[in-house]
């Protein structure tokens, strides 16, 4: 049986971004953890692919994965979340693949100065940047200290800089369009309370959807709730029913859509006969919940793998000139619409 990390992390029930630090022998594990992920390694005989490589002095080597925490998404326990942890872990497991690491640096908006200027006095091949919630101001500082970045899950159009995200407005316009083409003209919305461009993006590729076929969203059919708490409790599903519901809803992401059927499930509301869910993500939780949840698949392994190309690139490329990289999803279907 050959085994990836994926099935590593599967078998010793554990994160793949713990299964990255065991096996690079890095912090942040317990013994204990490492114990059980090193058991599953020795029963499968797991081997990391190694690349071999003509040109060495192409190859990354070192890379730094820059995180600002904020009081966004990116906060102090941001590799509890799906997307974080399996783009860390790939990017890990992608550089690793020809001998080389990932060093990852946390900060905060405040310390962001001093932790570039120290960034800029490592000898690592470039930098990674985790842009999920960064403003312009923060993307622009970190550009022009340094030499070599790439930005991932974040985009600016006046800002001349690689970026490499999701295509978040495609994605929800996929959403829409499935909605729509199962007939559904009753249709409500929750977004995240947390406003950051892939949600902006994705509510306006929603409401084009549906702009095109001349459907609107009632006002009281739109929510706003957390983007990352899955417990049902706090939804006030209470005053939600007092309302008609509306046919199905689109969640913009799988967190909202899981807490969302959870909470509907308490209530005797029958997903999707009464009420159908979409969400966005494709998080591996959205295949465990019942019915499984219908989504739009976020190809995370294609951005690091995108990102890390257009570091290389940068680095080793006379004349580079940034590229801005949209990376298209897919829509999943399941059984909550």
């Amino acid at each position: 049986m050959t085994v990836k990390m994926d099935d590593i992390a599967r078998l010793a029930n554990v994160s793949k971004s713990a299964v990255s630090l065991a096996l690079n022998g890095k912090d942040g594990v317990s013994q204990e953890t490492r114990d059980k992920i090193f058991d599953v390694v020795n029963k499968y005989g797991y081997k990391p692919l190694r690349k071999n490589k003509k040109n060495t002095d192409k190859v990354l080597t070192s890379v730094n994965f820059l995180v600002v925490k904020t009081a966004g998404l990116v906060s102090g326990n941001y590799r509890s979340l799906p997307f974080f942890d399996s783009l860390i872990s790939s990017l890990s497991e992608k550089v690793s693949e020809t001998g080389g690491s990932l060093k990852i640096i946390t900060t905060d908006s405040e310390s962001l100065p001093q932790t570039l200027d120290e960034i800029r006095k490592d000898q690592n091949d470039g930098t990674i940047v985790l842009g999920t919630d960064l403003n312009a101001t923060q993307a622009e500082l970190i550009n022009n200290k340094l030499d070599s970045v790439i930005f991932v899950d974040t985009y600016f159009d006046n800002i001349t800089a690689d970026f490499v995200t999701m295509d978040n407005y495609q994605g929800a316009m996929l959403a829409g369009n499935y909605i729509l083409n199962k007939g559904y003209k009753d249709i409500g919305y929750f977004a995240s309370d947390k406003i950051i461009s892939n949600f902006i993006e994705r509510r306006r590729g929603f409401r084009d959807a549906l702009k095109l076929a001349n459907i609107k969203i009632n006002n009281d059919h739109f929510y706003s709730v957390s983007p990352t708490e899955v417990n049902p409790k706090g939804l006030d599903i209470e005053n939600i029913t007092k309302k008609e519901l509306p046919e199905v809803i689109f969640c913009e992401d799988d967190y909202i859509a899981i807490r969302l059927i959870k909470a509907a499930q308490q209530k005797n509301i029958k997903i999707p006969k009464q009420l159908a869910v979409i969400g966005f993500d494709d998080i591996y939780e959205s295949s465990l919940i019942s019915p499984e949840l219908t989504t739009i698949h976020v190809p995370v392994d294609q951005m690091a793998e995108q990102a890390l190309f257009q570091l290389q690139k940068r680095l080793f490329t006379p004349n580079w000139s940034p590229q801005k990289t949209l990376i298209s999803t897919k829509l999943i279907k399941r059984n909550s619409i």
